[in-house]
Formats: C-alpha cells, structure tokens, sequence
C-alpha cells in the first residue's frame, strides 16, 4: 500500500466503457522512494483533494472494485487520520 496525496481531479470526456462512473482523481506519493512520484487513482470512498490516502495498487486494487475486468491499477482504500504524522 501507498500513502498518497490527492492534488486534483481527472476529468476524461471519452474512456474505456468499464470505467464508466468511476471518479479518477491525481495522486502524488508521500514517502519513501518513490516521494513525489504521481499516479491515478481510482476514487472509491469519496475522498477529496488535500486528503492524504492510502492506495492499494495491482491485482488488489482490482478486487476492491469487486471484478478483475477493469484496467484499474490503483485505488484509494482509506483517507489518512489528520494527526498522523509521516517522518
């Protein structure tokens, strides 16, 4: 899993028919070495931007979305507490 934050919605007029009704929102990693990398994610439990999230990526995520036909690869799976702190 990945700590992330979400920096803004994507916004896409035209897409894959089993990705219909999914919010995908701009995630930027927070921590480790992949800090400050970004990723889309697949929004699942109406988070926002400026939460910090936690991301389940791979095979996982897919079954959060409860079907192995999406081409999904990330999605937020809990919003992050604001008095955890990440050192």
């Amino acid at each position: 899993m990945i700590a992330a934050k979400l920096i803004h919605n994507i916004w896409s007029t035209r897409k894959a028919d089993s990705l219909v009704g999914m919010k995908l929102m701009l995630a930027e990693v927070i921590g480790g070495s992949d800090d400050g990398h970004r990723l889309i994610v697949v929004d699942t439990i109406g988070a926002g931007i400026g939460d910090r999230v936690i991301v389940c990526t791979g095979s996982s995520a897919r079954k959060m979305l409860q079907t192995d036909d999406v081409p999904v690869d990330a999605v937020i799976v809990g919003i992050i507490d604001a008095d955890c702190v990440f050192e």
